[in-house]
């Protein structure tokens, strides 16, 4: 996913400021799931987090294009965990990377609830 820093996004210290980092974190698994799930698993369920973990690696100035590459690894019954990367597009150096675990959540019930075999088959490597 392709992303440009925007004035807002920069700090006091002229860098993107740590909390941009989160928001791009979310956006780019929103998106991914959004584009793998079918329309059908999308209103079913909605997802929250549980847990994140962000290692910032370089800084990031305005003007510099992002581009954020995301994967689900290891799942359980009712967590997700899924990395993120974010490099600069014009040398592909990591800026950033994460790993957050996701919970699914029953859209009409509000609850965590375990996920379909398609879905699993879809976004899990185990």
């Amino acid at each position: 996913m392709a992303i440009a820093v925007e004035p807002a996004d920069i700090d006091e210290l002229g860098h993107v400021n740590n909390v941009v980092y989160l928001r791009w974190v979310q956006d780019i698994a929103v998106a991914h799931w959004r584009a793998a799930a079918s329309r059908d698993d999308q209103e079913k369920l909605v997802w929250i987090v549980v847990r994140h973990e962000i290692d910032y690696k370089r800084a990031t100035r305005l003007g510099d294009g992002i581009v954020g590459r995301t994967w689900v690894g290891a799942a359980t019954r009712i967590k997700f965990e899924r990395h993120t990367e974010l490099l600069r597009a014009s040398d592909g150096c990591l800026l950033a990377k994460a790993r957050t675990v996701w919970c699914p959540i029953d859209a009409v019930t509000g609850k965590p609830t375990s996920v379909s075999a398609a879905v699993r088959a879809a976004f899990s490597v185990s």
